[in-house]
């Protein structure tokens, strides 16, 4: 008798709301009525996230969009990189903390002096300036084989090279490079203009 008093009044409610009621599993006792669980599209929602984080793990990093490491680009890739942007000829280049710096003469009595990014190899920037040591440059450079890149190059087997600088002055013309081994130690080496041959800076202490 409860059993049809509880179907009537669900009936009842369904009919007077107009809308939808809730089904109710009522067993032929009090005491064995069973409490409703009610699932939702957010429990759904739920579960088929939890299946997908187990996936997730492996796609953390992506080594196409990891930037280079400090120190990836040389004295000699900082050189090439500033040659391409500004046609000439690299006199020097020199690592601070912030970016290579390229001085490269070009035509005339005009140098240049590009910025290139160590990480990347990237130019940053430059300027112009107009210096009356041109005509010695040349006359320093003239018959020789070795350029800056070149000379980098070759005394990058001493250790990494932070700088390369023309030395223009007497017979001692040629190439200067300072290095620095892992440890932090610098050493100055002389690059033969003609052979790229590397010797120990006698003047370095």
């Amino acid at each position: 008798m409860k059993r049809n008093i509880v179907i009537a009044v669900v009936t009842a409610a369904a009919l007077v709301g107009g809308g939808t009621a809730t089904a109710l599993a009522v067993s032929g006792d009090d005491d064995d009525a069973s409490t409703p669980v009610t699932r939702t599209d957010d429990d759904r929602d739920d579960r088929s996230d939890d299946g997908g984080d187990d996936g997730d793990d492996g796609d953390d990093g992506d080594d196409g969009d990891r930037a280079a490491a400090p120190g990836d680009v040389t004295a000699a890739d900082a050189v090439a990189a500033a040659l391409r942007h500004t046609p000439g000829t690299a006199v020097s280049a020199e690592l601070d903390d912030a970016h290579w710096e390229v001085d490269v003469l070009g035509k005339g009595d005009t140098w240049h002096s590009v910025r290139v990014d160590p990480d990347t190899g990237k130019v940053l920037g430059s300027s112009e300036d107009d210096e009356d040591d041109a005509a010695e440059v040349r006359a320093a450079l003239k018959g020789t084989s070795v350029t800056a890149e070149e000379a980098a190059k070759a005394a990058a087997a001493k250790g990494t090279v932070v700088s390369v600088d023309l030395d223009d002055d007497g017979d001692d013309r040629g190439w200067e490079a300072e290095t620095r081994a892992s440890g932090g130690d610098e050493r100055d080496w002389n690059v033969a203009l003609t052979t790229a041959s590397v010797t120990a800076d006698r003047d370095d202490d």
